[in-house]
């Protein structure tokens, strides 16, 4: 595995809670990371490149925390690639089309990710002597990511806290809550989705096509407001 870092580690803010958050450079995290700037958090924003068919969230996650100030390290890991075949995000297999609760969107699912990311994550938080991790799970993920839903987050933050002499607890604030919860929470802080990345596909375009796609798109609809992404099917 190796690592780069992005923006420098900020210095300690004395006062400040510290947290390690998992940022993919999707929306939802970049809510999430947002929040936990707002609240006043001392933040460490956390990606993982593990073999995923495009780098363009990762490209956003970098943009993102260097406008923030955020301490960010992207890490590689794409050498457990050969340990998680089967989904279609990682391997040579056709992305599935259609919202999220249809039976065909189970090919997006990497085997075990979260419980991957999540302990990479604490491990750097324990190191940090920070007092949580986060990461952006969400009620719309539970039909098909076991990994996203309540009693696997309850199980995680349980270890976590034993896993090492420093407890850390494991959090998801939005595990009850749809994107369309999420998106409303950013636009209140006057967030711009611009610098975000949701689509399956690493194209020039977002394809409009793919669950997370749809699921975006569902977001800002019910929001009433226009998704400043481009998307293939506003070609004419």
């Amino acid at each position: 595995m190796s690592s780069t870092q992005s923006t420098p580690e900020t210095m300690p803010q004395p006062g400040k809670e510290k947290v390690v958050t998992i940022f993919s450079g999707g929306m939802d995290s970049f809510t999430l990371l947002n929040q936990l700037v707002a609240e006043g958090k001392e933040v460490y924003a956390l990606s993982f490149n593990y073999g995923q068919r495009h780098s363009k969230e990762l490209q956003c996650a970098e943009k993102v925390c260097a406008q923030l100030g955020v301490s960010h390290k992207t890490v590689d890991i794409t050498s457990i690639n050969s340990l998680l075949a089967g989904s279609s995000l990682t391997d040579d297999i056709d992305v599935a089309e259609g919202h999220y609760a249809e039976e065909n969107m189970k090919s997006t699912v990497v085997p075990n990710r979260n419980m991957i990311l999540l302990s990479l994550a604490i491990g750097y938080a324990v190191s940090l002597k920070a007092e949580a991790v986060y990461y952006g799970a969400h009620g719309g993920d539970h039909a098909i990511y076991p990994d996203c839903r309540p009693p696997f987050v309850e199980k995680m933050h349980e270890v976590s806290l034993l896993a090492n002499y420093e407890p850390v607890a494991v959090k998801a604030p939005y595990l009850h809550m749809t994107k369309i919860d999420i998106l409303r929470e950013g636009l209140a802080l006057g967030l711009n989705y611009a610098d975000t990345w949701t689509c399956y596909n690493g194209r020039e375009k977002a394809c409009g096509k793919c669950g997370s796609c749809v699921e975006r798109l569902e977001a800002f609809a019910e929001n009433g407001v226009t998704d400043p992404l481009p998307y293939e099917s506003d070609q004419a």
